[in-house]
């Protein structure tokens, strides 16, 4: 599914749909649940498709992105050396000074309390680069 697959009207939403029922099997299965466990972590996160066919989940910048290989199914948290990672979920990328990743083999169960939390301090980290709203003057 390159760039030209991609029309005007398809929704980065649906092109992910359409990538996870693509790869099937345990590879699907996985990106689905992953996608689940975002949308759980952070309803109001905002699906992208980016780089020619890279699903992408976004809240005020980019949280992590999913990739999809033949024996791995890889998340890539974009600030990931910057999160707290106790359940020690990061197991790619670890040589990295920004990003981190998580890659996901077949039968591989993984810590859903610990991602999402990840998730969230993904979207805290984006938000804290964010200018806040200036304070109203006291009357």
């Amino acid at each position: 599914m390159g760039k030209s697959d991609v029309s005007a009207s398809e929704t980065a939403s649906k092109l992910i749909t359409r990538k996870i029922a693509e790869l099937g099997g345990w590879r699907g299965e996985t990106l689905a649940r992953m996608r689940e466990l975002i949308h759980a972590a952070d309803p109001k996160v905002v699906e992208e498709w980016k780089w020619m066919g890279t699903p992408v989940w976004s809240h005020d910048g980019i949280l992590c992105t999913g990739e999809s290989y033949k024996q791995v199914v890889k998340l890539t948290f974009a600030k990931g050396a910057s999160l707290k990672d106790p359940a020690r979920l990061f197991n790619s990328s670890l040589d990295g000074k920004v990003r981190r990743a998580i890659d996901l083999h077949e039968g591989d169960e993984i810590d859903e309390i610990a991602f999402k939390a990840l998730v969230r301090q993904a979207v805290a980290q984006n938000q804290s680069g964010k200018p806040k709203a200036p304070k109203k003057p006291k009357s």
